[in-house]
C-alpha cells in the first residue's frame, strides 16, 4: 500500500471512529494549558489534573505565580514526577512571561521554546491545543502508535517522526490527528500489551500484520523508551 494512501485510511478511521478528541488535561486559558503540559512530562494528566485545580487557584496569572518561591510552588505538585525541577521551571517561565512577554503565552513554537522547561514537544502541544495550529507534537504515544502502523518509516527520534507526520497529514486535521494518535496509543494500541482485538486499523497495521506472521523482530525495533 502506498504511503499516502494509508493515511488516508488512517484519517479516514479515526475521523469516523473518533470525531472528537481532545486533550485530557483540564485547563481554562493559555497559561493554565502550558502549565500543566509541563507538568505532564513523563507523569499522567490523571495526576495532573489531581494538582492543578488548588495550583491554579493560588496561582491564576503569570504574574501571580511569578512572585511565588519554587518551595511554595512545590508545595502544590509535589506529587508529579520530579516536582523539583517543574517547580523550578514553572517558577522561571511565570518570571519569563511578565517580564519579558507582558503576561501574555506566546503563540509561536520558537518563542514557547525560550521559557524555561519548554522544549518541541510542549511548544507544539500549546499551539496546537490552544492556538489551533498545525503542529505535531511527538510523545511516546504518538511515536509508538505511528511506528507500529507504519506513518513513519525508521523514525528513530521524535523530531523525524514529526517531519513525517507534519508531510502527510493535511494542515487543518494536525491538531485533531495529535489527540487521535495520544488518545489511541494510551486506550488501544498500549505499549507492553496493545488491544489488537479492539482496534478497527489492523488490516493496514504493519505491526499487526508482522504479529500475524509469527515476526516478533518488530518488538525490538520500538524505541519509545527513548523518549
Amino acid at each position: 500500500m502506498r504511503k499516502k494512501e494509508l493515511y488516508e485510511r488512517v484519517l479516514a478511521w479515526f475521523e469516523e471512529a473518533m470525531p472528537v478528541a481532545e486533550t485530557e488535561l483540564h485547563y481554562g486559558n493559555a497559561f493554565q494549558l502550558l502549565v500543566a503540559v509541563v507538568l505532564s512530562a513523563q507523569c499522567t494528566d490523571k495526576r495532573v489534573n489531581m494538582v492543578t485545580p488548588a495550583l491554579f487557584k493560588a496561582y491564576p496569572t503569570p504574574e501571580a505565580m511569578a512572585q511565588a518561591t519554587e518551595e511554595e510552588i512545590f508545595n502544590y505538585i509535589r506529587s508529579v514526577s520530579y516536582p523539583n525541577n517543574k517547580a523550578h521551571h514553572l517558577a522561571g517561565l511565570s518570571r519569563m512571561l511578565t517580564e519579558d512577554m507582558g503576561g501574555v503565552v506566546p503563540c509561536d513554537i520558537e518563542e514557547l521554546q525560550r521559557l524555561p522547561g519548554v522544549g518541541r514537544k510542549t511548544a507544539n502541544v500549546v499551539a496546537a491545543v490552544e492556538f489551533n495550529q498545525p503542529a505535531m507534537p511527538v510523545d511516546t504515544h504518538v511515536f509508538r502508535v505511528a511506528n507500529r502502523i507504519g506513518l513513519t518509516t525508521n523514525s528513530k527520534t521524535p523530531l523525524q517522526t514529526e517531519r513525517e507526520l507534519v508531510k502527510y497529514i493535511p494542515a487543518e486535521l494536525l491538531p485533531k490527528a495529535h489527540h487521535w494518535l495520544i488518545l489511541h496509543g494510551r486506550y488501544v494500541c498500549q505499549a507492553r500489551k496493545p488491544k489488537c482485538g479492539e482496534c478497527g486499523l489492523t488490516e493496514v497495521c504493519c505491526f499487526y500484520r508482522k504479529q500475524e506472521t509469527g515476526d516478533k523482530g518488530i518488538r525490538r525495533k520500538e524505541v519509545g523508551s527513548a523518549l
